[in-house]
């Protein structure tokens, strides 16, 4: 028993808190530099808005420079091609197993290409890249040369996402729960305390340095909201059936963008697409920096009620459209910030009609923050990390009820017209891109668990399996049957064997990984089909 014990502790609970706390160290610093980064970046993008403004005859010099700008971003998106697009999707599918990158690469790519984007103003935002790169930081915390280690990658990249998630948005308990809501969609207990601890030391590591930088830890100021009564209840119910709807169409119209870039525009160099954006983006900055950049100001002005009904109106239409076909043309830069900004735009236009019809003042900015949670739980399709997101960054917590409500009924609406979050979309097009022209092979293969392999004492459903691989039984020992373990509860001993079933465009690639899980040995794999 003692030994057992002991085992628990050297095999899991040691290595998930020593890769948790490397992970969340180096996490912490490097996003809350490219806070720092970025904040200057965004202040000085707006000053170059505000100068061309005044200097409208650079604006065929400025054009050229994008031109030149979108033909680098070519290159690079050839050299390092898993920085396209939004961080938060790729992240996912690298947390999953389904895509593979080099971290050093990534990390870099991520971090400057993002900081350039945000210079030219591309309404995208600094929370994907901080995920992405937080993974990059998770795989670079494991030691690649023990092949003991190898196995532990995507724990440490999980937490690393989470410590991203949490530094750039300052919501710890939401950076947890997107592990588990988002990333892997289960719960473990290697993947809470991996996330758990990255994300408590990078929060501790950020409140120091973040002072010294002169960089805010939260994503918005202490808000001061009235507490809603059991007679307000419609509000929140009204919010989340309206923001639903609204997420419902927008989602749709972001399917629509992106399949049409990808059928009737796939020909077009994809320079030329870069440049179409980065010049939309000029034209619309130069009429309001607000139609632009993360969204992060936008929001700022809104709760505080100083946007024009004219402007919001224009808001609904240009900042969607900008920020859909940005992230369709795979432009380095989140969408969880835009998403909040195009709900908070929907939302005050709500809470004007609101006060136009009679509502109290003390009304408008409940209903903004409550339609930016139903516009994160219904657009992202994570009900539960937009409760937690509200309660932790949006001053929420005296109204859990309405901020339960909102986020229920709108993520009912989207479920009721089959919408596919954001993530999903952009995930599933990159996948289908990836695997283009390959077939997948479905193998069949028994592999018995080796002395000290990684597997030993954790149950079958905490183990990262190589993506799309099923434990269909366990025969533990000769005089043993084969058992089904339904629910993944059993805990694997060495001499265990698995018999197993995946698909895979990549063999090798699987089988490695599968070995470092289950220890080295001979495959007797039986192809079963080809789809």
């Amino acid at each position: 028993m003692r030994n057992r014990y002991f085992n628990y502790f050297v095999n899991l609970i040691f290595p998930a808190f020593v890769f948790g706390t490397v992970t969340g160290v180096f996490t912490s610093v490097i996003i809350t530099l490219y806070k720092f980064c970025a904040k200057h970046v965004i202040e000085l993008s707006e000053k170059g808005y505000h100068f061309i403004r005044e200097h409208l005859y650079l604006i065929p010099v400025i054009l050229a420079v994008m031109l030149g700008l979108a033909f680098v971003y070519q290159y690079i998106y050839k050299k390092i091609p898993n920085i396209k697009g939004g961080g938060i999707p790729t992240s996912i599918g690298v947390l999953r197993g389904v895509i593979r990158f080099r971290w050093i690469r990534n990390l870099i790519g991520t971090f400057f290409v993002s900081l350039l984007t945000f210079l030219i103003g591309v309404p995208l935002g600094n929370e994907g890249p901080s995920v992405q790169m937080g993974t990059s930081i998770g795989k670079g915390s494991v030691n690649h040369g023990l092949k003991k280690h190898r196995a532990w990658e995507r724990y440490t990249m999980t937490g690393g996402a989470c410590a991203g998630f949490s530094v750039a948005t300052g919501a710890s308990i939401s950076g947890i729960m997107f592990s588990i809501e988002e990333a892997h969609q289960r719960i473990s207990p290697m993947i809470f305390i991996v996330s758990a601890t990255a994300v408590a030391v990078s929060r501790l590591t950020t409140e120091i340095i973040s002072p010294i930088l002169g960089v805010s830890i939260t994503l918005f100021p202490e808000l001061a909201l009235m507490r809603l009564s059991a007679k307000d209840i419609w509000i929140p119910i009204a919010l989340g059936l309206l923001i639903g709807l609204f997420a419902a169409l927008f989602l749709r119209y972001y399917s629509l963008i992106a399949d049409t870039l990808a059928d009737k525009l796939e020909r077009i160099p994809h320079a030329y697409k870069i440049f179409a954006v980065f010049a939309l983006t000029l034209i619309a900055g130069l009429f309001s920096f607000s139609f632009i950049s993360t969204g992060h100001h936008l929001i700022l002005e809104l709760i505080d009620g100083r946007v024009a009904v004219y402007m919001l109106l224009l808001m609904l239409f240009i900042r969607p459209t900008l920020t859909v076909f940005a992230n369709s043309n795979s432009i380095t830069g989140g969408i969880f910030l835009p998403i909040m900004a195009i709900g908070a735009v929907f939302s005050a236009l709500i809470g004007k009609g609101a006060l136009a019809l009679g509502l109290g003042n003390e009304y408008y900015t409940i209903i903004l923050v409550l339609g930016i949670t139903a516009c994160i739980s219904a657009m992202m399709k994570m009900p539960l990390t937009a409760i937690f997101f509200a309660m932790e960054a949006l001053s929420c917590a005296g109204n859990l009820l309405y901020v339960i409500t909102v986020s229920t009924v709108a993520f009912m609406i989207t479920e009721v017209f089959e919408a596919k979050s954001i993530n999903d979309s952009v995930l599933e097009n990159r996948l289908e891109k990836l695997n283009e022209g390959n077939s997948a092979k479905v193998i069949d293969t028994f592999v018995t668990v080796k002395e000290h392999s990684f597997a030993i004492g954790k149950q079958i459903r905490d183990i990262f399996w190589p993506a799309n691989l099923f434990v269909l039984s366990v025969k533990r020992g000769e005089k043993h049957g084969a058992e089904v373990d339904e629910h993944g509860g059993k805990a694997i001993r060495a001499g265990d064997v698995l018999h197993v079933r995946y698909s895979t465009y990549d063999e090798e690639r699987t089988r490695e990984e599968l070995t470092a899980i289950v220890g080295e040995q001979e495959y007797d794999e039986v192809e079963d089909k080809i789809i």
